[in-house]
């Protein structure tokens, strides 16, 4: 199978390469968001490097998350093979309105509701609203997509993972609207200490990533302090965010212990008790990844293990 759907591409001209791995966390955690289907660096890594550096380090399985129909199923077709990953599959807000001006949102979102029925399909997302890249005019069809999201998620049971980009109150709107699914999750939490606090109230979960760590995101370390330590998840949304200070290299699921070390400090939380809180969280949301995948074995391309 294709070890990558997409290229990111060196950034700035400049041959990026992937850090050194942290010390590693002193219990397994999970990387709730990535995007394994993207290569980049300079020598990119195969989805079993990934999945084996993470382990090394205390990483001890990932969600990989589709933003349209090609992605969605490359994930949830890696997920099935390899007992490492969980997948999450949708159409990203800003697919919404070029398929729906092409007339094939409504095939799209089938495909999903397809994809949404395999075992190691454990989250709709990612999905929302998106502001930032989609103006006034493709707003009807980003709402249209997201709501039909919604329902794909509670019809199978499934947890949410949202994409909410300068679009906080209109996500919030839609989710009490139509309701909410159990696990409902902010990926990427973007808010502040308002925004955390409102979810926390409705059950909903808050994901940070490596821009928690950055200095301009008070804000986002405000929405930590008042959270509920069991809504709180990590992630990577690699190749994306790398944690500081290693911003302007690559992101991978290995880096999340620069990430949970950064919360635990912010939190003033014993790293031990942070890393057994957040894995209790994640599988709470998503399941286990114990199920076994097609044939048990995880993933051989040829390639030996970083």
């Amino acid at each position: 199978m294709t070890e990558h759907l997409r290229t990111r591409g060196d950034r700035d001209g400049r041959a990026a390469e992937y850090p050194p791995a942290p010390e590693p966390l002193p219990l397994p955690v999970f990387d709730n968001h990535t995007h394994l289907e993207i290569a980049d660096s300079a020598l990119p890594l195969s989805v079993a490097e990934h999945l084996d550096r993470a382990a090394s380090v205390g990483v001890a399985g990932a969600v990989q998350v589709g933003t349209d129909v090609a992605t969605s199923r490359w994930s949830a077709e890696m997920a099935a093979r390899e007992p490492r990953l969980l997948a999450a599959v949708a159409l990203h807000p800003n697919e919404a309105p070029v398929l729906d001006a092409a007339g094939e949102l409504a095939d799209a979102l089938s495909v999903i509701d397809e994809l949404a029925a395999q075992p190691r399909v454990r989250a709709i997302g990612e999905t929302g609203l998106d502001y930032f890249r989609t103006g006034d005019d493709g707003r009807a069809a980003q709402f249209r997509s997201f709501e039909a999201h919604i329902d794909i998620a509670k019809r199978h049971g499934l947890a949410l993972q949202i994409h909410d980009r300068d679009a906080h109150d209109d996500v919030v709107a839609t989710l009490r609207r139509v309701g909410a699914p159990e696990g409902t999750v902010f990926h990427c939490f973007s808010g502040g200490e308002e925004l955390a606090a409102l979810a926390a109230d409705e059950g909903w979960y808050c994901s940070f990533a490596g821009n928690v760590t950055f200095k301009n995101a008070e804000n986002l370390r405000d929405a930590l302090r008042v959270l509920p330590r069991d809504r709180i998840l990590v992630e990577t949304d690699a190749p994306y965010l790398t944690p500081a200070p290693l911003r302007g290299r690559p992101n991978a699921p290995y880096l999340v212990p620069h990430t949970v070390r950064f919360i635990s400090e912010v939190l003033g939380m014993p790293l031990d008790e942070l890393c057994a809180q957040v894995a209790s969280n994640t599988v709470r949301v998503y399941g286990s990844w114990q199920d076994e995948a097609v044939g048990g074995e995880r993933i051989d391309d040829g390639r030996e293990g970083a």
